[in-house]
């Protein structure tokens, strides 16, 4: 049963969450930690349950070129792009942030990304990686996803990362990204938060108590779909 319609079977006004299933890793604890959050929670690549969802999740672990190809075999791009263009709320962590820009550059291979945002993913200018452990953030003032938690450490795990920030608005109403940064070897950015777009390249669902306070914050945000 997907989410909604546990939702709507149980009686709970609870936001609806789907978390994306098409192979990355271990999703478990993002389930948990979003039903912990006050999500009602579905792990799928179903259609009706990816764009019914009131929020989707899309986790990603392991190599840029790995998660694009496995994404497309379910074909969740296009459900991803379906729910941006629709204004429905996505939250990508780690990868899933990663493939949201241009492109990915990881031993020598380019790999195309969903181009929602400009810039390249590419090794961090460090010099030991991966940079693994907890970490600080710089949010900007007013972003929904880090209120109560601004000054607080997150927990990291990646080798790669998105290191310049050049987006221009068109559009004089258009409201731009917030970007929160980190520090590893320089400067790269931890966070994005974009109208119904947002992603983190640390874990939330591994970050204790920040971490739990960010997605109760997202879940917070979620608009309810009429039942």
């Amino acid at each position: 049963m997907s989410a909604a319609a546990q939702g709507a079977a149980s009686g709970e006004s609870r936001p609806t969450v789907t978390v994306l299933d098409y192979g990355s890793g271990n999703v478990r604890s993002a389930v948990r930690a979003l039903e912990r959050a006050g999500a009602v929670v579905t792990l799928s690549a179903k259609p009706d349950d990816v764009l019914g969802a009131d929020g989707l999740v899309v986790p990603g672990v392991g190599a840029y070129a790995a998660v694009m190809a496995e994404l497309r075999d379910v074909d969740a791009l296009r459900m991803i792009g379906r729910r941006v263009a629709g204004g429905r709320p996505v939250l990508a962590i780690c990868v899933g942030l990663q493939i949201l820009f241009e492109k990915g550059v990881e031993h020598g291979t380019e790999t195309t990304g969903m181009g929602e945002w400009p810039g390249t993913v590419e090794r961090l200018a460090a010099a030991v990686v991966p940079h693994m452990g907890w970490n600080t953030v710089t949010a900007p003032e007013g972003s929904m996803l880090f209120e109560g938690v601004a000054d607080e450490r997150f927990y990291f795990v990646h080798s790669y990362g998105v290191q310049k920030w050049d987006f221009d608005v068109a559009q004089p109403r258009m409201k731009p990204p917030m970007v929160t940064w980190s520090d590893h070897g320089g400067p790269f950015i931890a966070a994005v938060e974009n109208g119904p777009l947002c992603a983190t390249q640390f874990h939330p669902e591994k970050s204790g108590d920040a971490g739990a306070r960010l997605l109760r914050n997202w879940v917070g945000s979620l608009p309810r779909t009429a039942a």
